[in-house]
């Protein structure tokens, strides 16, 4: 074969590679580009889609996703979701005692949201947990200063309602899914875990405060996820307590005195008279939790005293902590 053809062939061979090469980047650019175009209109779409939300009030229109939010009382399912309010309630100095390493910083606001406050906030929406909370202004009032969603009174009562509710209202409807699947699973392993230590022992839950004392029925804060959900006993007390209402009555230190729960989580601050009251009842020290040493001082009643799932989470830890050692 001569040096001529040799070169000719050669040349082919580095054209048909060079062709190939080219077609397949070009191929890997167009792919690439597409999938950015899509993922970049996706993400465009998400931001940008107009939700219609029907609520207690009427309907609210969110034409993208809301930054400042202003929802008093209702941080417990915004911080669930991964979202920082403008402002966070309070009464006077108290706040959520329990979210406040999320919030930290975050300023004050009344409980019952004075109109005046609101506006300072800047808010782009406001949200009410049911009607009743409308107590400083009309949701005319509201509604002039940012889009305003007012729960339904059931919804806004419990909590798993709340957050798959909120889910919605925020797009975050899988965020919300998720939270409240991993507390079904903490439910179960903390039932199991609690059972094999004190078996079918009796626990009930008392909060004091200044010199009363309040004892959870079994649908009262968390006693309903103990108690219904995780099957743990209740003590036979609980029947002779009043019904159910909205109102909670305390209990007299003489009735305390028949409370036959094996044993008993004590919730209060710090230095609330009734710790010192019950330490000096001869009443008290006669209950069976006393007389065996296991009532347990829980000095961190903010998330015993809520309804909420990082509360509720909050507390099942602590009670899997105390009855396990």
């Amino acid at each position: 074969m001569s040096k001529k053809v040799t070169l000719y062939i050669t040349g082919l061979l580095l054209l048909v590679l060079l062709a190939t090469g080219c077609s397949s980047d070009g191929e890997d650019t167009s792919s690439t580009n597409d999938e950015s175009d899509e993922a970049t209109s996706e993400e465009n779409s998400e931001e940008t889609s107009e939700r219609t939300l029907t609520h207690a009030m009427g309907e609210i229109t969110l034409e993208e996703k809301p930054e400042r939010i202003l929802a008093p009382y209702l941080e417990d399912s915004l911080v669930a979701l991964g979202e920082k309010p403008v402002a966070q309630w309070s009464i006077g100095e108290s706040v959520l005692d329990y979210l406040q390493p999320k919030l930290e910083g975050v300023p004050k606001v009344g409980w019952d949201l004075p109109v005046e406050q609101a506006i300072e906030q800047n808010p782009d929406l406001i949200i009410f947990s049911s009607p009743s909370a409308l107590q400083n202004g009309s949701y005319e009032d509201y509604s002039s200063i940012a889009k305003t969603y007012v729960f339904e009174e059931e919804t806004g009562t419990d909590w798993r309602k709340q957050l798959t509710t909120m889910g919605e209202i925020l797009n975050k409807q899988d965020e919300a899914e998720q939270a409240l699947s991993d507390f079904d699973q903490k439910v179960e392993e903390a039932s199991a875990t609690i059972k094999e230590n004190i078996g079918d022992e009796s626990v009930a839950f008392v909060w004091t405060m200044g010199e009363q004392f309040y004892v959870f029925d079994e649908n009262r804060y968390g006693a309903d996820i103990f108690y219904n959900e995780m099957g743990i006993a209740k003590p036979e007390f609980l029947q002779s307590l009043p019904e159910e209402g909205e109102q909670w009555n305390p209990v007299a230190l003489e009735k305390l005195g028949e409370l036959d729960a094996d044993h008993v989580f004590l919730i209060g601050n710090e230095g609330e008279p009734g710790f010192e009251i019950l330490e000096n009842s001869s009443v008290w020290q006669n209950t069976p939790a006393a007389q065996n040493g296991q009532v347990y001082e829980m000095n961190d009643p903010s998330h015993w005293t809520i309804d909420g799932v990082i509360a509720h989470e909050m507390s099942i830890d602590q009670m899997v902590d105390t009855l396990s050692k």
